[in-house]
């Protein structure tokens, strides 16, 4: 059960992907395929956020005292990839 507890955060994942899969699928209206493109967008980026955030740990700057850091890069890769998709289209 600890398992599923530390880990909620594929399950929240796995559902707004589903969600978001199926409103593409299922739905024949342009404006509601957009809005299930946009739940399936932030699913993943959930999934990337939450899998670089360390419990504990500092932002990336050298000062005394800290020994946990998290790591910047999928926050900044997410927001380039966002960005560079907005500007395309």
């Amino acid at each position: 059960m600890d398992f599923f507890i530390g880990h909620y955060n594929y399950g929240i994942v796995i559902v707004l992907m589903m969600v978001g899969l199926y409103t593409v699928i299922c739905r024949g209206n342009l404006i509601k395929k957009i809005i299930g493109l946009n739940i399936f967008q932030v699913s993943v980026f959930f999934l990337y956020i939450s899998l670089g955030t360390v419990e504990g740990g500092a932002a990336p700057i050298i000062t005394e005292g800290v020994k946990v850091y998290s790591n910047p890069l999928p926050h900044v890769s997410l927001y380039a990839f966002s960005s560079r998709t907005e500007c395309s289209l």
